[in-house]
């Protein structure tokens, strides 16, 4: 019998938070674990390693709760010490995805951790499997940030028949409606990233918290435009799913005059980049990591239970 991704990880509930960069910092991670849910931790690409000992030490300190820590593979190879900080924090679980994870998965074995990767569709869901990964996320293009360009369901049926794995649906979660849908499709629990940047403990600012509250299902935009206009080494294949701005609304898919055009691109604004998902709309005011597990939570369990054929 296939061991539950709860025994896996250690945890009784089968959510995770996404480890969005820089929002899912400590704080964030474990307040997700205190609520018996399992915290993810992202590492930003250019985040200084001083940084990231400090968002870390927020997880292992006493007492502890499982933890597991995001990856990017792409950032690894051209950063591969924070491998090294991630095993010796000894979490659960890493996630390795945007690329290849074969060449770290026999490190996280050997020091009793276990790997996954995040997979967009067919050929990355193979890619994880033949790299002998322990765990797979179905992440569909409905989710913020960085992704593919396939549906969140049609992906996890997909990977579902491709895998005896545990497989975590992920894009497009934001309540016990949403939960239930994928539990009930064969996933093995929920990765959400969207609802908790409203999280009290999440990374951001105030300012992006009011954007992200007023803001409805049809305020986002996959582009490539955030990745270019900043220079950041992303494969053209993940997209990132933002929040509209006049800026990205201009240069999605005319990236290429963007950046030969230097008068064009010093309009962009930083503060104005806001990775989220299309469930976006579904939240509405900033909450603490806990309450947004719990009602996620409870809810789904109470829907799968008034399911009638």
């Amino acid at each position: 019998m296939q061991q539950s991704l709860t025994d896996l990880l250690g945890v009784r509930i089968p959510i995770l938070n996404a480890p969005m960069t820089p929002q899912a910092g400590g704080a964030l991670a474990r307040a997700v674990g205190e609520a018996q849910a399992f915290g993810m931790l992202g590492f930003d690409e250019d985040e200084p390693e001083d940084a990231i000992a400090a968002q870390v030490a927020i997880l292992t300190r006493e007492p502890r709760v499982p933890f597991g820590i995001g990856l990017v593979a792409w950032v690894l190879e051209r950063r591969p010490q924070l491998l090294d900080i991630a095993i010796a924090a000894r979490p659960k679980f890493v996630s390795i995805s945007f690329g290849d994870p074969a060449p770290y998965v026999g490190r996280l074995h050997a020091a009793g951790i276990l790997a996954g990767s995040q997979v967009q569709n067919r050929k990355w869901a193979q890619t994880a499997i033949d790299a002998g990964v322990d765990i797979l996320v179905a992440q569909g293009t409905e989710a913020g940030g960085h992704t593919g360009a396939v549906g969140t369901l049609p992906l996890l049926q997909i990977v579902l028949e491709m895998t005896d794995k545990p497989v975590i649906a992920a894009g497009g979660i934001a309540t016990g409606r949403g939960f239930a849908a994928v539990i009930a499709a064969g996933a093995a629990g929920a990765w959400i990233g969207t609802p908790f940047l409203l999280a009290k403990e999440a990374r951001n600012t105030q300012a992006a918290r009011d954007r992200i509250a007023a803001s409805d299902e049809t305020q986002t935009i996959y582009t490539r435009v955030y990745d270019r206009v900043q220079k950041k080494a992303w494969p053209h294949e993940f997209g990132g799913r933002a929040l509209r701005t006049p800026f990205v609304e201009r240069w999605t898919d005319r990236e290429d005059a963007l950046t030969s055009d230097p008068e064009a691109a010093s309009a962009f604004r930083p503060e104005e980049k806001i990775y989220a998902g299309q469930a976006v709309g579904l939240m509405h005011e900033v909450r603490p990591a806990a309450g947004i597990v719990r009602e996620i939570y409870d809810a789904g369990v109470e829907r799968l239970r008034a399911i009638r054929l």
